[in-house]
């Protein structure tokens, strides 16, 4: 999936499958470009009418062989991003010989591995430079066969990818060594790729470089380290929570939790991994809608590249009167975008923790009768315009009866695809924490952080997992840079101008606080205000800053080479009354007050002194008053 989230047809012969959902689409709704509140639009869904499977018997031969019971290295990758900025989330992967990195969006609902290519004609402006073939040792075009649809000098392999949100990627398929950060266990593999020479839509606008395909297919990466006997069939995601975002991704197998809750996912039914769910309850009751509409077309189907849930109408309203007859205290309001009728509530509490004394509890039973407890960060999302409001994340998917779970479902969940088992389980967890609580080796933690083989080697100041709940007045940045203060010097002004872009606000609103000279380095504490004539920021966009440096979001050019941030901090909005406020100006106007009446009268009494020694002029005949001789 890419940033817009939505299910895609990922084989040449669903493309008029494809086509037909594209045309259903027009015609349900207009697809509105997302704004900077709502960065992923939410038309209704349509999934491809039918898909055909290439090579499906030996697949599903494939997936049911597995890998027995052996112990086999996983690779350990840490998550980036978010659902709400983004749209997404995103890994590092790092391909050929010396590697090159790139910033993939996890998608299970893809089959295939994709990068821009130094050759592409028509590439957006991603985050990481395009992939150059001739820069890597390794790297080895797959040359035409019966099996693969050929270039037009019939010497490479080509892929095509159109999706149903009117995106579409194409290029030539190579073969390159590809590696999964240092975190890993798993060993760098050689693995087929896409390296795009055409993209459209929002693969081309998006930040994210591409995709990393991790659906059922030939060319999923899953299924070349499967097919390889390098890991077991299974993988695992766990996305960070509301204001968090980030998390981790294991390819391979990890321990299972004793109170992990599965579901079936049959995948013959369907490519796309799905689930069999059989109701829904909010507040502990069960929706009034019969168990079979979560079963129609597609089944339920999970999708890791898509941010919001879609139900059936009939579900839809039905989830969506629950909700709201529980929140009866609250204020109904507009939506952060207009062109969206977002259902939103203001009056709750900042707090992610606290939402449940507002918001109902949702269960999603499965057809084994085991349940998922839904916390309201799994079905919520923050008003960006309005604190302490949210609305509702999940939304009615036109007139198809596909049910559709995204990412928001599953924050602070780990999702473990059992491909091998046929199954998927659910596990509820802080994913800052996974790893020390499934006891996974001495792996750190996978809060947000820039890794690997990449040309930096950061240790970023650890991500926040909550801010106190005031009012920011401001955040402080303590962040290294090696270059000399000399060199450094120059640039301040540009090097604040970038960090305010990729920050997302204004460049008034970044300033350089003091500086320190470390022999080859530079150390900057710079101070990070509230937009404009606001005296304070939100705790939400707060975090948002805060999350996109830890996740090195601000990308240095080389002259000013490499940085790693030491250290941030927050400052609540000051309380002080109102003479506190305006202390110092009080002050200042009484002393000049002051000065200005002693300058008065000292004018006064200079003026008087200098007539008071002066005789008045008379003539020698005037007339004066007799005087009386005094005795001697």
């Amino acid at each position: 999936m890419a940033s817009r989230g939505w299910p895609r047809p990922d084989s040449l012969q669903a493309l008029a499958a494809a086509s037909i959902a594209i045309l259903l689409l027009a015609a349900a709704s207009g697809a509105a470009a997302g704004s900077p509140d709502r960065p992923v639009p939410r038309p209704p869904l349509f999934l491809p009418l039918t898909r055909s499977y290439p090579n499906a018997s030996r697949l599903a031969a494939s997936l049911r062989r597995g890998l027995g019971d052996g112990a086999h290295p996983n690779a350990r990758m840490r998550l980036h991003d978010d659902l709400l900025t983004n749209g997404y989330y995103t890994t590092r992967l790092y391909i050929g010989t010396p590697p090159q990195e790139f910033a993939l969006i996890v998608d299970s609902g893809s089959t295939v591995t994709y990068v821009p290519c130094a050759s592409c004609e028509q590439c957006g402006n991603h985050q990481d430079p395009r992939f150059q073939p001739d820069l890597s040792s390794s790297y080895s075009p797959v040359k035409c066969n019966v099996d693969c649809t050929c270039d037009s000098d019939k010497k490479q392999c080509t892929y095509e990818r159109q999706y149903a949100e009117m995106s579409s990627s194409s290029g030539v398929l190579g073969e390159d060594i590809v590696s999964f950060g240092r975190e890993s266990e798993l060993k760098a593999q050689r693995a087929v790729f896409g390296c795009e020479n055409s993209e459209t839509g929002d693969l081309f606008s998006q930040h994210a470089d591409g995709i990393m395909g991790l659906g059922r297919g030939q060319l999923s990466i899953m299924d070349q380290l499967v097919e390889k006997g390098v890991i077991n069939d299974s993988f695992s995601l766990c996305y960070g929570g509301m204001d968090i975002g980030g998390g981790a991704m294991v390819l391979g197998g990890v321990p299972t939790p004793s109170d992990m809750v599965f579901s079936r996912s049959d995948p013959l039914r369907s490519p796309y991994y799905n689930i069999e769910l059989k109701e829904i309850h909010v507040a502990g009751k069960a929706l009034r809608v019969d168990s079979r509409i979560f079963d129609s077309k597609h089944g339920t189907v999970l999708d890791s590249g898509t941010t919001y849930a879609y139900l059936p109408e009939q579900a839809f309203m039905a989830f969506k009167d629950a909700v709201t007859s529980k929140v009866h205290s609250l204020k109904k309001i507009r939506g952060p975008d207009p062109s969206y009728k977002d259902i939103c509530f203001a009056g709750a509490r900042r707090n992610v923790s606290k939402l449940h004394e507002v918001f109902p509890d949702v269960d999603m039973v499965f057809g084994n009768g085991q349940k998922l407890s839904l916390t309201p960060e799994n079905y919520l999302f923050r008003h960006s315009k309005v604190d302490g409001a949210y609305c509702l994340g999940v939304f009615q998917n036109g007139k198809d009866p596909t049910t559709l779970l995204g990412g928001i479902i599953v924050r602070n969940t780990l999702v473990t695809y059992d491909r091998h088992n046929e199954k998927i389980g659910f596990w509820k967890t802080n994913c800052s924490e996974m790893w020390e609580r499934l006891h996974i080796g001495d792996a750190p933690s996978p809060a947000p952080s820039s890794d690997t083989i990449s040309k930096t080697d950061l240790s970023p100041a650890p991500s926040p997992s909550s801010l106190p709940e005031f009012d920011v007045g401001l955040i402080t940045v303590d962040m290294s840079i090696n270059v000399t203060y000399p060199n450094l010097k120059p640039h301040l002004h540009e090097l604040a101008e970038l960090i305010a872009k990729e920050l997302e606000i204004d460049s008034r609103q970044v300033r350089v606080m003091n500086i320190t000279s470390q022999g080859n380095s530079t150390l900057i504490k710079w101070g990070i205000f509230p937009a404009g004539s606001d005296n304070a920021m939100s705790n939400a966009t707060a975090m948002g800053i805060i999350y996109r440096l830890t996740q090195h979001h601000v990308q240095l050019p080389e002259n000013l080479g490499n940085y790693q941030l030491l250290e941030w901090n927050v400052q609540p909005l000051s309380r002080r009354s109102w003479f506190q406020e305006h202390a110092v100006s009080i002050l200042l106007g009484i002393l000049l007050a002051i000065l200005v009446t002693l300058s008065a009268f000292l004018v006064v009494l200079i003026w008087r002194k200098k007539f008071s020694g002066q005789t008045a002029y008379r003539p020698v005949d005037s007339v004066v008053p007799e005087q009386e001789l005094q005795p001697l």
